[in-house]
């Protein structure tokens, strides 16, 4: 799995950033996955970078962060949908035992 944030996926936890919300879910499940950090606040326009964000708009058809991307190529998007799943699925490694 990928998690893709803004950079504040280890910023602020369950009360912070939805980045924050989404990795701390994840991590408090005990699920695997590679972060992947974009550039481009998008609320902030002097922090819009291009096409800093056109591999999220590929994969979920929106600029926003963050989204979840799973091996088989299945894409979650938003923090509450990324904590729902983290806290109804069983970590890969638990899955297999």
């Amino acid at each position: 799995m990928i998690l893709y944030t803004c950079g504040q996926a280890k910023k602020g936890g369950s009360a912070g950033h939805p980045c924050g919300r989404a990795a701390k879910a994840l991590d408090d499940k005990g699920h695997t996955y590679e972060l992947k950090k974009v550039d481009g606040y998008l609320l902030m326009p002097w922090t819009r970078r291009g096409d800093a964000r056109a591999e999220v708009e590929e994969l979920s058809g929106q600029k926003d962060v963050p989204i979840l991307v799973f091996d088989d190529g299945k894409v979650i998007s938003g923090s509450g949908t990324i904590v729902k799943w983290a806290k109804q699925n069983k970590p890969a490694a638990a899955q297999a035992s």
